[in-house]
């Protein structure tokens, strides 16, 4: 067994099929590794077998975790991170409910540690808290996910899923022909045109912020929601800036693997369940959409 194992990475570059990995770039290559490892990271139906916690209860603990890493500058990154952390601890342990804020904040720390420069102090989490929890009881807690995961904390994530379909369809690139483009007499309208593509990738990342909260879609993989969040942010801008142009080279996304028949079925509802989660909290992307 490989030595690294256990981060859910080594053993898939032994399995994965030899598409010449010298072909592919870093980014690429992360993206065939999470996308291959989603199933095994999927908290499908994590609260079946908590008799204390409900859909709705899960709904607000992770608005709440939401609004602390926004607080706390954290990135998206370690905001999913710690939902998925969470989720999959419900399925192995059952928790009870004056305890599931302290699971929040353990998994959000965990996943500040796998993920952030510097991860918050546990004061500083036990504070936003109002104190209702010791040191001990989160350290102890911390431990015993830990041990539960088996320590696999390499997940897939919305935001890991976001970055890779935004930055592949928008093209984004430091220098080379953007600079170019940004330097030429269409300046004016190269300026709108990222202005329009920065509105879009917030949309899109408010559509799956929206689904982070939302049980609903914990029986999607992460990089459908996305796919569909993508979409979905397009539609409701009824803009084609992100298509190729005469003027401006943009990627388009691929899905992938190629969708099978089943796959379009669940792509088409997890696409309606997002059209519908929108609809509920139009005043939360009302302001982006208007832009």
């Amino acid at each position: 067994m490989s030595r690294l194992s256990d981060s859910g990475f080594e053993e898939e570059l032994q399995i994965s099929p030899v598409k010449a990995w010298h072909e592919c770039d870093y980014e690429e290559s992360c993206f065939i590794i999470q996308r291959h490892n989603e199933l095994q990271f999927l908290a499908q139906n994590c609260l079946a077998h908590q008799p204390q916690i409900t859909a709705e209860a899960r709904s607000k603990l992770v608005s709440w975790l939401i609004a602390v890493h926004r607080q706390l500058k954290l990135s998206f990154e370690s905001c999913c991170l710690a939902v998925n952390i969470m989720d999959r601890f419900l399925i192995t342990t059952s928790v009870a409910a004056d305890c599931f804020q302290l699971l929040g904040v353990t998994s959000l720390l965990i996943a500040t540690k796998q993920v952030e420069v510097y991860s918050p102090r546990i004061t500083q989490l036990l504070s936003l808290c109002c104190n209702s929890f010791s040191r001990e009881q989160l350290c102890n807690l911390e431990c015993l996910v830990l041990l539960r995961l088996n320590f696999r904390l390499a997940a897939p994530t919305l935001a890991f899923f976001l970055d890779y379909f935004t930055s592949r369809l928008t093209g984004y690139q430091s220098g080379g022909a953007i600079d170019e483009m940004a330097s030429t007499p269409d300046a004016e309208a190269w300026q709108e045109h990222r202005a329009v593509e920065i509105n879009w990738k917030w949309l899109a990342c408010k559509v799956c912020e929206l689904s982070l909260a939302d049980y609903t879609f914990n029986k999607y993989m992460p990089s459908v929601i996305v796919q569909c969040a993508v979409k979905l942010a397009k539609d409701l801008l009824k803009t084609q800036s992100v298509q190729s142009t005469d003027s401006l080279k943009t990627s388009t996304i691929v899905e992938y693997p190629p969708l099978t028949c089943e796959n379009q079925v669940l792509f088409q509802q997890c696409t309606d369940d997002l059209k519908l989660l929108v609809s509920l909290n139009q005043d939360a992307v009302q302001d982006l959409i208007s832009l």
